[in-house]
C-alpha cells in the first residue's frame, strides 16, 4: 500500500508482523494471505523457538518454516525474518536458505538479520550465549560470509536481496549497519534519538563510499493504541520508510478485523 508523500519524504511502506505464538498455522497462514490481499507492502514473522509473552510453553512455530510456507500462500508481499538471530545458523547456510525463500516467493525475500538476545532460545537448543558483545561480534564476522555466499549460489537470487539490521548501539551496531545494510530498524522508540541515530548512520554510509539515500529505515509500532494514523505520519516525517505493524495471531477471531481497518488508516498517509 505503497503512499503519495510529499515532495523530498518517500512514502511509507506499511508491513505487517505475525507473531507465531498460541495460534495454529491455518490462522497464520489466514492472516499472511489477508495482508497480502489487503495491500500491505512487507510480511514478517519473527525468529524465536518459544512464545516472548503469555504462557511460558504456548504453541510456537519456527521462523524460516514459516516463511517458506508464506511466500508459498501469497503473491505480492516481501517476506522476511524480523529479524533472523545471526546465532542460530551457519552464515552460509543462511544465504543459501534466503536465496531458496526468493526463489520460492518470486524474488520477494528480506534478510532480517540481528545479534539475537532471547536466552531461552539458545540455552534449550544448545547454542552459546555468550555476551552481548561476542554476539555483535559474531554479527558483524557474519555480513562478509552471507555476502560471499549470496553471490556465488547456483542459481543466483533472483533480485539482490536487501539487507535488513536491527539494532541502535552507537559504537559497534550502526557500523555494521553503515557497512552492509540496505534496511535499518532501530530498537528505541524515542523519537529523538531515533533522529540523531539515522543521521549517525547516514554519515558513516558516506564515510564507507555507499549511498545513503537508498537505507530504508524501520520503525516497529509495538501496541495496537500507537498505530494510528497520526502516529505513522510522525514516523514518515522522521524519515522512517517502513512502519512495522505487530500482530498477535492468537487473537485470531479479530486479527483479520483488524487487518481490515488498519489498511484504511494506513491508506490515508500522504
Amino acid at each position: 500500500m505503497t503512499t503519495t508523500a510529499p515532495a523530498a519524504i518517500r512514502p511509507v511502506r506499511v508491513a505487517a508482523q505475525l507473531h507465531p505464538q498460541h495460534g495454529a498455522w491455518t490462522d497464520l497462514r489466514a492472516a499472511a494471505v489477508r495482508s497480502d490481499e489487503l495491500g500491505f507492502d512487507l510480511l514478517y514473522t519473527w525468529d524465536h523457538f518459544f512464545p516472548l509473552y503469555g504462557p511460558r510453553d504456548g504453541a510456537h512455530f519456527e521462523c524460516w518454516t514459516l516463511l517458506a510456507a508464506f511466500a508459498e500462500a501469497t503473491q505480492h508481499v516481501e517476506i522476511g525474518a524480523l529479524v533472523t538471530c545471526n546465532s542460530y545458523r551457519n552464515p552460509e547456510l543462511l544465504a543459501d536458505m534466503c536465496r531458496t525463500l526468493d526463489h520460492v516467493s518470486g524474488g520477494r525475500a528480506i534478510l532480517g538479520i540481528g545479534a539475537g538476545w532471547k536466552q531461552r532460545d539458545y540455552e534449550e537448543y544448545g547454542y552459546e550465549f555468550g555476551t552481548f558483545g561476542t554476539r555483535l561480534q559474531a554479527l558483524e564476522e557474519a555480513m562478509p560470509r552471507i555476502e560471499r555466499r549470496l553471490a556465488k549460489l547456483n542459481p543466483p537470487p533472483l533480485h539482490p536481496i536487501p539487507i535488513l539490521i536491527a539494532g541502535t548501539g552507537e559504537r559497534r551496531t550502526l557500523r555494521i549497519v553503515a557497512r552492509h545494510a540496505d534496511g535499518w530498524l532501530p530498537l528505541t522508540f524515542d523519537v529523538a534519538r531515533t533522529k540523531r541515530s539515522i543521521d549517525d548512520v547516514r554519515a558513516r554510509m558516506r564515510a564507507h563510499g555507499r549511498d545513503d539515500s537508498k537505507l530504508a529505515v524501520s520503525l516497529l509500532f509495538l501496541e495496537e493504541k500507537d498505530q494510528t494514523e497520526d502516529a505513522l505520519k510522525a514516523a514518515r516525517d522522521l524519515g522512517v520508510e517502513r512502519a512495522i505493524l505487530r500482530l498477535p495471531v492468537e487473537k485470531d477471531a479479530t486479527v483479520l478485523a483488524y487487518l481490515d481497518r488498519q489498511a484504511k488508516s494506513v491508506a490515508r498517509l500522504g
